[in-house]
């Protein structure tokens, strides 16, 4: 699964919200989202700047789930999660007892403990919202270059991990 495909699975309510937190957050990767958007659907900015914001970030959402948006899908991911779901990132690895600085780890393991992964997924979901979580688990197992199959496993069997439209 690629970032793209990520965009294309979650849900419009999650996309919303990782569209309008980066509005706040970053307005220049806002505006270069717009921007890559825009030259995708073949048409200017201001049309999409013109339409109410969630009409906006439906269609954007829409646009980021396309294969030839992929790069600019990850950026968007990649930064969302660093800035706005940084609690999510430490607590992540933290519970499985890598080290990180600010949820960014230079070297994964090749595998995690089972027992451990599964209690650190399970506090997560009793302290974030169940699609954030998901989103990123998702985005973790598929991502990054090493594979854990016990959260591959998980992602599918625990119905909370489900990324659903």
């Amino acid at each position: 699964m690629t970032s793209h495909d990520l965009f294309a699975a979650m849900p419009a309510t999650l996309a919303n919200r990782i569209l309008e937190e980066m509005l706040v957050e970053d307005k220049p990767l806002y505006r270069g989202i717009l921007d890559s958007v825009a030259q995708a659907r073949k048409v200017r900015v201001v049309y999409l700047e013109r339409q109410p914001r969630t009409d906006r970030h439906q269609l954007v959402a829409a646009t980021l789930a396309r294969p030839a948006m992929e790069l600019t899908a990850s950026n968007l991911l990649r930064t969302w999660f660093l800035k706005k779901q940084s609690g999510l990132l430490t607590d992540f690895l933290d519970g499985l007892g890598i080290k990180q600085e600010k949820g960014i780890v230079e070297n994964l393991p090749d595998s995690v403990d089972n027992d451990r992964l599964k209690a650190t997924v399970n506090t997560l979901l009793e302290k974030y919202p169940h699609d954030a979580v998901a989103l990123y688990l998702h985005s973790f197992l598929y991502l990054n270059d090493v594979k854990w199959n016990n959260l591959d496993e998980l992602l599918y069997e625990h119905p909370r991990l489900e990324l659903k439209k």
